[in-house]
């Protein structure tokens, strides 16, 4: 029995958890969830999983969730320092970080800091801060398990492999809604059209960030740290089925890929899992359904946002997290209309040249780079003054 600590338990990838975890209860016990403000549903799910306890990180939602859950013996917390606290909890296995962006940092690293297994879908601890990240779990020895659909297929295909014979890592990106389209298209499109996602249901940051290739960047610094290697080692590929999803290349020659459809309840059953595969009964791939399966390059000069990502990977230091701070704040404005697709990108790579570079840069570092490059671009969305020609 895996005794689990759900981080962002009210999000896409926690409530796929939760389904995982349902269907298998004589393996996994929900011990602790956490929301930021979805007092309902955080609610709703303490009362069907009845965890030890609750963390809601908006601190106005605190006594919502403790008058809802008054009746139960279901300790009630708020306050992000709070999940830095119940992470570490001996009653804690595995910790799903499922919290979108740079506030799942400081959880991750007190839950490696506790010695606690984590599945990491929160893709932005290793963007902002891999090499501390990485480095703090070789130390304690803690296994890092990937959700993302592409680092768990990668994940799998090491399974039995030396590490040291990879080549590179080829990363698959369907290219989402907007494929092939150019700039005098990209001008016009608001949020509602970005959200329709031609394969994967996700929330509204993450599938932002999938029309606008970012969320491919991220995962190449992603996958960097996560699998120790050289920035020349890591590449994207357009399949726009979405069915082979991601690819290794060995030393000799050799490429293994992990299939499936799109589905992210799989991965997460695997990361949760493992080493185990568990017996679902989740739709299965048929190649009857799939006359052709196609890959082409990336289009980086119409999705920049993709070359600026490969570009903070290539200076490293702080520069990830410049990037991954100000893309943020620019999916947020364009999800409220008040910036334009195409917008986006020119006001990430300002913030980028105008934020200053540290080459190795401390945790308070990176904290300090996060909070400028977020006052930095929050300006930039004020003024809204920006040709994207």
């Amino acid at each position: 029995m895996k005794r689990l600590a759900i981080l962002g338990s009210t999000g896409s990838i926690g409530t796929q958890a939760l389904e995982v975890i349902a269907a298998h209860p004589e393996l996994f016990a929900v011990e602790v969830l956490s929301a930021h403000s979805n007092a309902v549903l955080l609610t709703e799910q303490a009362k069907r999983f009845r965890p030890n306890a609750v963390v809601v990180t908006d601190t106005t939602k605190y006594e919502v969730v403790k008058r809802a859950l008054s009746n139960l013996p279901i300790k009630v917390f708020s306050g992000a320092e709070s999940l830095t606290e119940v992470v570490r909890w001996d009653s804690v296995d595995t910790v799903l970080g499922a919290i979108v962006g740079f506030a799942g940092l400081h959880s991750i690293l007190a839950a490696i800091d506790a010695g606690k297994e984590i599945a990491l879908a929160n893709k932005e601890t290793l963007v902002v801060a891999g090499e501390i990240v990485m480095a703090h779990a070789a130390e304690k020895r803690v296994r890092i398990i990937p959700v993302d659909s592409e680092h768990s297929a990668i994940f799998q295909c090491l399974a039995g492999e030396n590490w040291h014979t990879i080549e590179k890592v080829i990363l698959t990106a369907s290219g989402g809604p907007f494929l092939g389209k150019k700039t005098n298209f990209l001008v016009n499109v608001k949020a509602s059209h970005a959200l329709q996602h031609p394969n994967w249901t996700m929330g509204a940051k993450i599938t932002i960030d999938s029309a606008t290739l970012m969320n491919k960047g991220l995962e190449m610094i992603e996958a960097k740290w996560l699998f120790g290697l050289k920035n020349e080692q890591v590449e994207v590929v357009i399949h726009p089925q979405s069915i082979l999803h991601s690819f290794v290349q060995f030393n000799d020659g050799s490429i293994k890929a992990q299939m499936g459809l799109p589905d992210m309840k799989l991965p997460i059953q695997y990361a949760l899992a493992f080493p185990h595969r568990l017996q679902n009964d989740f739709k299965r791939f048929n190649f009857r359904d799939f006359n052709k399966l196609s890959f082409d390059q990336p289009d980086l000069k119409t999705f920049r946002n993709l070359a600026l990502a490969k570009e903070a990977m290539e200076k490293g230091g702080n520069m990830p997290c410049i990037l991954n701070a100000a893309n943020e704040i620019v999916v947020q404005a364009f999800l409220t209309n008040r910036v334009g697709f195409l917008e986006m990108s020119e006001m990430i790579e300002k913030t980028m040249e105008k934020i200053s570079f540290v080459s190795s840069p401390s945790l308070q570092d990176y904290e300090h780079s996060d909070h400028e490059a977020r006052i930095y671009a929050a300006e930039l969305v004020k003024n809204g003054q920006l040709s994207v020609y």
